[in-house]
């Protein structure tokens, strides 16, 4: 906010209040008052121009042109508080000697350091001015919208980041304006923010009003296009399309002709799609052209439409398990994933979304389900394909032991691992397997060569088995039995026992 003569002026300051200097203050006030003038001038065309744009067109303008209003109503409201700051500082160096509106010119006392100290930095005041810049600057930001070129001169033109001295001490914003400043400096700095207020205004207000003209008709070239919801369609439903001329002006409708007939306003063309197999339709836009004559353009365009099916895949298996969540891909050519709907009796059906479901039989469901996949248009359901399935009770997982991070086969395992407390017991299909369910070991028995059997709680050896087991010899044989396995599910299951000799 500061420009680089008043950083000159400020660091001349320091050394000698000349007469010399104060003059220089005085002639950049002046300046700026007339740079004031200036864009007052600017600004009150720019508004004009705004006001003769909604006269010619309020629909596309009103919601641009009240913006540009608030940024009127708050620049002035920030303009005079400035002012008033001014004002008041002068005023209390002045005493009865105060003029309104006083420049720089005007002072007795451009020398005076103690006002602007007491006024803004003890009084809090420039605090206050500080907080009155950020929340006019982040104002203009938010109501000119994506316009980064601006937003960044509004940041570096209303910039309150604190600095530093010239020894490189840190320096509040407000001591870096006001203390120890002559009242010269000071009011030449605050006149300087309301010529960026009145500068920034305009460019705002411009920004607003190209922001509005963008959206006219300015081509040279027209096109027109048909625009279908969906290029296949489904036996029996409907065929969707916008027609639409290109860069067309919203507030200046054309026609639209599709084979022989006129469409609405819209330009939403609809048709019955009775015939299988691939349909064209062909039409014209008619618009306005400078002269005021009428222009036609042609088009022509395809769809295809099919016979009403469903695509049906288990992505697993071609069979569904029980207590299961059977992942199914369900689709039909020409139908959005979000339309369909799947049913199948005796099962939860879960729609995971993209065309994805999710279909657990029931416990109680019989050998054979059968899946139904249904469209729904327009309020209406209809039956696109179905397929049945034979339904099977999960089969038995397999126990591994997962020693050292690696699945292995029980068969033979060293009486050192058995006892790691890393290393646990796990049903599962294998890597091989065609399904994936995650089971978990939730309790077994171990029987020890001497007769005497241990209940564990959990998948791994408890403190007593490794204890038991820690003296027995390589080529001694542990029996596990009584194996209770619980599935994703929470379905519990008791698996078939099994024999580990200890030893490598």
């Amino acid at each position: 906010m500061i420009g680089i003569m008043y950083l000159v002026l400020t660091a001349m300051l320091a050394l000698n209040v000349s007469a010399a200097i104060l003059n220089g203050y005085k002639q950049v006030d002046d300046s700026m008052h007339e740079a004031i003038k200036t864009f007052e001038e600017s600004n009150e065309y720019t508004y004009e121009k705004f006001r003769a744009a909604l006269d010619k067109n309020p629909e596309k303008t009103q919601e641009n042109y009240d913006k540009a209003q608030e940024v009127k109503k708050a620049s002035e409201e920030f303009f005079n508080y400035v002012q008033k700051f001014k004002d008041d500082m002068v005023l209390l160096s002045e005493g009865k000697n105060a003029k309104p509106n006083a420049k720089v010119s005007d002072l007795e006392k451009q020398d005076d350091t103690n006002v602007p100290q007491l006024y803004a930095i003890e009084e809090g005041n420039a605090s206050i001015l500080k907080t009155k810049i950020i929340a006019y600057r982040d104002f203009l930001i938010q109501i000119t919208g994506d316009t980064r070129s601006l937003d960044d001169e509004l940041r570096r033109t209303f910039n309150t980041e604190d600095g530093s001295d010239a020894s490189g001490n840190p320096v509040t914003w407000e001591n870096m304006i006001f203390h120890e400043m002559p009242m010269c400096a000071s009011l030449t700095i605050l006149t300087k923010l309301q010529n960026d207020i009145r500068r920034c205004e305009g460019k705002a207000v411009q920004a607003l009003l190209e922001a509005t003209d963008a959206s006219d008709l300015r081509v040279n070239k027209f096109n027109a296009y048909v625009i279908p919801s969906s290029k296949t369609v489904v036996q029996g439903s409907k065929f969707r399309a916008n027609v639409i001329l290109a860069a067309v002006d919203s507030t200046n409708t054309p026609e639209y002709y599709v084979n022989g007939q006129r469409l609405n306003d819209n330009g939403v063309y609809e048709i019955v799609a009775n015939s299988v197999g691939v349909q064209k339709i062909s039409g014209k836009i008619g618009y306005m052209d400078q002269q005021g004559e009428m222009q036609y353009l042609p088009f022509e365009t395809e769809y295809e439409v099919v016979a009403p099916t469903a695509t049906i895949s288990n992505t697993d298996l071609n069979i569904m398990y029980r207590g299961y969540d059977n992942p199914f891909s369900i689709s039909v050519p020409g139908v959005s994933a979000h339309l369909l709907q799947v049913s199948c009796a005796q099962a939860d059906v879960t729609n995971k979304g993209n065309g994805n479901w999710i279909i657990s039989p029931r416990s109680s469901s019989p050998d054979n389900l059968t899946i139904e996949v249904f469209a729904v248009e327009n309020g209406a359901k209809r039956l696109m394909g179905s397929q049945a399935y034979r339904v099977k009770t999960l089969p038995e997982p397999a126990i591994y032991f997962e020693m050292d991070g690696q699945l292995v086969k029980p068969l033979r395992i060293p009486n050192v691992k058995l006892r790691n407390k890393k290393n646990k017991f796990v049903p599962s299909y294998g890597e091989d397997g065609l399904i994936k369910v995650n089971f978990e070991i939730i309790g077994f028995k171990v029987n020890l060569p001497s007769g005497r059997g241990i209940s564990v709680n959990g998948n791994k050896f408890s403190d007593e088995v490794s204890k038991a087991i820690s003296g027995l010899k390589d080529g001694s044989a542990l029996t596990i039995n009584e194996i209770q396995a619980k599935d994703e599910n929470g379905n519990i299951r008791t698996l078939d026992a099994f024999n580990v000799i200890l030893g490598d």
